[in-house]
Parts: structure tokens; sequence; C-alpha cells
């Protein structure tokens, strides 16, 4: 009788919570939330639906999971200026909004989850996550600790809102198709905006010129500063 020859192990990376939400990200990127499911969620991953139900219960955790682990990379980085990393906590506050900015505009799906899920559960992983990363900034600024919240409130909602705003404005600016791009877009608002009747509307038609050409991160930026001055303004560091 012949002896059998065995056939090398094929060496699979084992399925992990980890892989099955980068798998995730990845498809939310790219269909969207409609075009999450387990089954191509299951073909990414060259696995079965069952495998994964092993790790994930459901559709709304798994948003959840995804939605998290973009927010833990987007808050991660430390601030960096050109000499080298930043110490100053004003720096601290750009880089964690900056970091959101950022990742709302990679990811089109994040903004409207982040949304979902602080006004669901704000008790769950995202929002302590955020806020955590802003407060010990506010805090590191000096203001008197009964102004922590209140602080750390206004920016965070100011860079969660101004980030989704300008994630929904891109998506919009696409849904015209390649032919129409981001200046072509501010134009035609612009314009619009000089056309409106100059009695009901005197000050959107003197800004209107404003909107042309402007760069979205450094004007997001700038609401960061007036934030930051407004805050030190109302609340002194403690003596």
């Amino acid at each position: 009788m012949a002896a059998r020859t065995r056939r090398p192990d094929r060496r699979q990376e084992p399925l992990t919570r980890e892989r099955i939400v980068d798998a995730a990200v990845e498809l939310l990127d790219t269909v969207g939330e409609d075009g999450l499911t387990f089954r191509a969620l299951a073909e990414r991953l060259a696995t079965g639906p069952g495998a994964i139900y092993w790790h994930v219960a459901g559709k709304s955790e798994l948003l959840s999971a995804a939605t998290e682990a973009v927010v833990t990379a987007a808050v991660a980085d430390e601030p960096t200026e050109p000499t080298g990393p930043a110490t100053s906590p004003r720096d601290g506050i750009r880089a964690v909004a900056l970091g959101l900015f950022g990742a709302t505009e990679r990811h089109p799906w994040l903004a409207p989850q982040l949304a979902a899920q602080l006004s669901r559960s704000p008790w769950g992983a995202v929002a302590p996550r955020i806020f955590e990363s802003i407060g010990r900034q506010v805090q590191a600024l000096g203001v008197p600790r009964d102004s922590w919240f209140t602080a750390s409130s206004a920016l965070m909602h100011y860079i969660l809102g101004a980030a989704g705003q300008n994630a929904a404005n891109t998506t919009s600016a696409d849904t015209f198709g390649p032919g129409v791009d981001r200046a072509r877009f501010l134009d035609e608002v612009s314009t619009a905006w000089e056309s409106l009747d100059p009695d009901e509307y005197p000050f959107t038609r003197a800004a209107a010129g404003q909107l042309r050409g402007h760069d979205d991160r450094e004007q997001f930026l700038a609401g960061i500063d007036l934030v930051l001055a407004g805050i030190s303004a109302l609340h002194p560091p403690a003596s």
C-alpha cells in the first residue's frame, strides 16, 4: 500500500473580533451601512456567518464596534509641531479636533453613526472616549473644575457638529457627479447667495464672497480658536 503524501497544513490567520471590525470598517467605507451584511463580511473574511456571530452578536454591535475603532484611532495621535511634539493644551485640543475631522472625511458613514450613538447610548464607549480626550486638555488649560463639563461639552459639540457638517457637504457635492468639483460647487452657492433679496438677506449677500475658495480645515480650526478664546475669557485659570 502506497504511503499517502501528507499535504502541508494551510495556516490561516485566526478569526478575531479585531479582524472582523477592521473588515467591517472596510465594507462601510466602500458600500456603506446598507452594504454591511454578515454575508458580505463572511465573504471578505473567507469564513462563515456563524463564525462571525461567535464574536459579534449582530449588526448594531458591529456598527458600534466599528465606530469605536475609528474614533479610538482618530484621537490617539499625539499633537505635533514642525519642531517636534507639542506641549500646549491648545495644540492637544486641535490635534483631537483634526483627528476627528479627518476621520469623518475618510469614513462617510462615521458622522451619522456618531450622532446616533451619542444620542441613543451616551454611556457607551464612544462618547466618554471623545470627552476624555478633550477634557484632559481643558483641565490642562487651567479651567476651573466647576467649568470642566461646560467647556469640554462646548468643544465636543462644535467639533462633532462642524466635522459632521463638512462630511455631509462633501457627500452632497459628490452627488453632483465627477464633472462638478468643489470650487465650482462653492462658486454656485456663493452666486446663489449673492442673488438673494438685498432687503431680507443683507448680511448673507455681503458674506457670500468669503464662501468662495475657503479652506474647510482652516475654517474648522478657526472655529476651535474662537471657542478656546471664549473659554479662556469666561473661565480664566483658577488661582
